[in-house]
């Protein structure tokens, strides 16, 4: 198969992901073992202080910008490119799981992450096509083929940290059925800890099983998981020096079909019941004070797919239905429900020129709609350009142009507008992002480079600002928004080392259209510089270094308390011993330097982890 694009792996920093979902899978299958920095943007994949999530290490990967309160699993607004969380979607196979209450719980998805591949982040074309209510990008999973393996890891650590999980899988085949398996998985993990930092406790638990039949031209999940966690952090969501805690429960029910037909299409139809609830206390000494209650109630259904007739042409789409209900102690009652439509397609074309160039055209269109709000129809279209050398260095530049657009969720819209620690706007209207694009790859064999600039208009995007005179925690504002951006990414590998390295620059230009507002949480919290470092280094056959760094220089806010720079840095240590077979003892750091940097206006940073975790495999 000819790799038609090498900025498949940088799909967030070119904006312009791989053109054939099929090929992007069998790629993903491929490289499954391949644990690399070229198969990944980060040199760690695991956590220092908890188990292992789908937003683990996000912290230190270039293509987003996880801006946490306590830590990355307990709750992390996932971030691209100067979007806020509500801008990010989170899609499973075909379908994108939607928290209506509020994007803060978009990424609260008890899925063991050994059952999905790697993440591919979509922006703007391909945003527009597979993304679901998140204007900005798309954090994208397909589910992996099961195969016999499994683990037991055990935890210690500072600050009383302990950890327990055990993993396994098994995959059969089906004697009657040539080339048919049938697969079985599951997981269990436990974590708990007082915390970094006093009143930043946690304690976590997550159970995760599925059955997989997987034949030739085909492959069929069905999942179900369940996830508890208690977490606690000062100024959590609020400025005002109290101690608060969250309480959260989650439970998902997946099925996916993944179907491959003809030459090079295919379809994948996923469906998910999904109920989230939420217990929010204000003040842990004083609960009396306030507390919210929600629970939510998400059930959708999705087909993707990509339509091919063995020429030059070939059709891309998707198309999501969400449907949802919420309970709540702090809503008006009076929007409660709500459901979600949207249809996108995106014809293909793709010219073969001469001396291995080729030209691949993409124009579509997507239409969003809702029961409660005006519909919209989004254009988008790319032109990339591909070439392969005699040296066999892929380069590839492209320009592309995105519309896309979302509703607000049910705390921005749905609450009390004149009291209470979080004020609702009920004239908050469809949001829209049109995003404009040029970018450059190269691809040699052991390295590879991308570079984006982009600039992005929000239409009505909504942020949560605040006063220095309110009595309110946040109100939700509208606010139009001109982003500019340059993204430079690049890995070398060496005989022993790999790395991989990344540079950001961004700038804002806001217009809120009040001027009794005096600092924003989230639309303006973003980093005009950003650099990272990542490394893996094997000196013994038994021995292995990976470490990544992040600094960053952060658009000044009178809510931060301290600078408005950072530098972080992630340290794992493992010793594999050749006499113990499968038996990993890893030493690891997080916030080494022991940063304090507000990663939210007003909320206090994450302090320093050191843990021990023995893990057994087979």
């Amino acid at each position: 198969m000819r790799q038609v694009l090498p900025t498949a792996l940088f799909v967030a920093l070119s904006g312009i992901a791989t053109y054939s979902e099929a090929s992007e899978q069998v790629a993903e299958i491929q490289d499954v073992e391949k644990i690399t920095v070229k198969g990944a943007v980060t040199a760690n994949s695991e956590p220092v202080g908890t188990f292992v999530s789908l937003v683990s290490n996000l912290e230190y990967d270039p293509r987003v910008d996880l801006q946490s309160r306590n830590m990355a699993e307990a709750q992390a607004d996932v971030t691209i490119r100067g979007g806020i969380f509500e801008n990010t979607g989170f899609r499973i196979g075909s379908v994108t799981l939607l928290d209506p209450q509020t994007g803060h719980y978009a990424s609260e998805i008890p899925i063991a992450p050994e059952m999905l591949s790697k993440p591919s982040i979509h922006t703007g074309v391909d945003n527009a096509l597979h993304g679901m209510n998140s204007s900005v990008g798309t954090i994208s999973f397909n589910w992996r083929e099961i195969n016999t393996a499994g683990s037991v890891s055990l935890g210690l650590g500072d600050h009383d940290f302990n950890l327990h999980r055990v993993h396994s899988a098994i995959s059969v085949p089906i004697s009657s059925f040539t080339d048919w398996s049938i697969g079985f998985e599951g997981e269990y993990s436990f974590s708990e800890s007082d915390g970094t930092i006093e009143n930043g406790d946690h304690d976590f638990k997550r159970v995760s099983g599925r059955v997989q039949l997987l034949g030739p031209a085909s492959q069929t999940d069905i999942f179900y998981g369940s996830q508890d966690k208690f977490f606690g952090w000062p100024n959590m969501y609020t400025p005002f020096n109290v101690n608060e805690t969250e309480d959260l429960s989650s439970k998902l029910l997946m099925i996916n079909h993944k179907q491959g037909y003809g030459a090079g299409s295919q379809f994948e139809a996923s469906a998910y019941s999904r109920k989230h609830s939420d217990h929010y206390v204000f003040s842990r000494e004083n609960p009396d004070v306030f507390q919210a209650f929600h629970e939510t109630e998400v059930t959708s259904v999705a087909l993707s797919g990509r339509h091919t007739q063995g020429g030059p042409f070939a059709l891309n789409y998707s198309a999501q239905l969400i449907a949802d209900e919420i309970e709540s102690t702090t809503l008006e009652n009076n929007f409660t429900s709500r459901r979600y439509y949207k249809a996108s397609v995106l014809p293909e074309y793709q010219m073969e020129l001469k001396d291995g160039q080729q030209l691949i055209f993409r124009l579509g269109a997507a239409y969003d709609d809702t029961n409660r709000d005006d519909s919209q129809v989004s254009l988008s279209a790319d032109i990339k350009w591909d070439l392969v050398n005699e040296q066999n260095v892929s380069e590839t530049i492209y320009v592309s142009y995105a519309q896309a657009s979302q509703v607000a969720g049910y705390t921005a819209i749905g609450g009390s507008t004149t009291s209470g620690l979080f004020r609702s706007n009920d004239n908050l209207g469809r949001e829209t992002a049109t995003n404009l694009e040029l970018g450059y790859g190269l691809d040699g064999f052991n390295w590879q480079f991308s570079s984006a600039i982009f600039y992005r208009e929000d239409d009505g995007l909504t942020d949560w600002t605040y006063r220095l005179d309110s009595t309110s925690a946040r109100s939700a504002n509208p606010v139009d928004i001109e982003t500019t951006g340059v993204e430079l990414f690049a890995t070398k590998s060496f005989e022993k080392t790999e790395i991989v390295t990344s540079y950001t620059f961004m700038s804002k230009s806001e217009d809120y259209g009040a001027t009794d507002i005096d600092a924003s949480f989230y639309a303006l919290n973003y980093p005009n510089h950003r650099f990272t470092l990542g490394a893996i280094w094997r000196p013994l056959d038994t021995v292995e270094v990976r470490v990544d760094n992040e600094w960053r220089k952060q658009q000044e806010n009178v809510l931060r308390n301290g600078d408005e720079h950072a530098l972080f840095t992630h340290l794992t240590i493992k010793f594999s011993p050749k006499l113990l077979q499968g038996l990993d003892i890893i030493f690891a750091a997080d916030n080494l330097w022991d940063e304090s940097f507000e990663e939210i206006p007003g909320t206090p940073g994450r302090g320093e982890q050191y843990t021990a975790t023995v893990t057994y495999s087979w």
